[in-house]
């Protein structure tokens, strides 16, 4: 029996819960029934055969695909650090190129510290050239090359004898006091 005190209750009827893999399930039939109203064939083996029809077309925004050497290559040096070792390569590897193959044959690098270039003439008149050249050698390289890569050419004159020869020669005036 009911009790007169209390209010009565009116109970709802539960609404069936919603499965999510069922609302899944109705959004993809409805997407495919659109594909086929278009005259397309979802999820037909034959769309994928089309896909791989061209194995050396090569998808530039997928990472798994082959990508060119040259860019490769870039990634590589930039994440390594190397890019200023691959500039000192670029200037000692272009020089013929750089001051022409003459100058090169007469007029070598020696060393590279910073953005410093020592090169070495083979005479002192191949030494003043290269002294005279000097600003037009560090446009070519800011062309070629890069810019800031060199700011600066040391030239330095050919290199004298040295009577010195292996590690246990002995301190003192050395030949001169043999040409008496």
């Amino acid at each position: 029996m009911p009790d007169p005190e209390q209010p009565e209750r009116q109970t709802q009827p539960e609404e069936p819960e919603v499965d999510p893999l069922d609302a899944a399930h109705e959004a993809l039939d409805r997407a495919r029934s659109i594909a086929r109203g278009k005259g397309l064939r979802p999820g037909s083996p034959a769309a994928r055969k089309r896909r791989d029809a061209h194995p050396g077309v090569v998808d530039p925004k997928s990472r798994r695909d082959p990508q060119p050497l040259g860019q490769e290559m870039d990634r590589l040096v930039t994440n390594r650090g190397w890019a200023a070792d691959v500039q000192v390569g670029q200037v000692v590897g272009r020089w013929p190129g750089i001051v022409g193959e003459q100058v090169a044959a007469n007029v070598e690098v020696v060393a590279f510290e910073g953005t410093v270039l020592t090169v070495r003439g083979r005479s002192s008149a191949w030494a003043t050239q290269m002294r005279l050249l000097s600003s037009t050698v560090l446009s070519r390289i800011e062309e070629q090359v890069g810019e800031g890569v060199v700011t600066e050419i040391v030239v330095q004159g050919p290199a004298g004898p040295h009577w010195r020869k292996g590690p246990l020669s002995s301190g003192g005036r050395g030949p001169r006091d043999t040409y008496g």
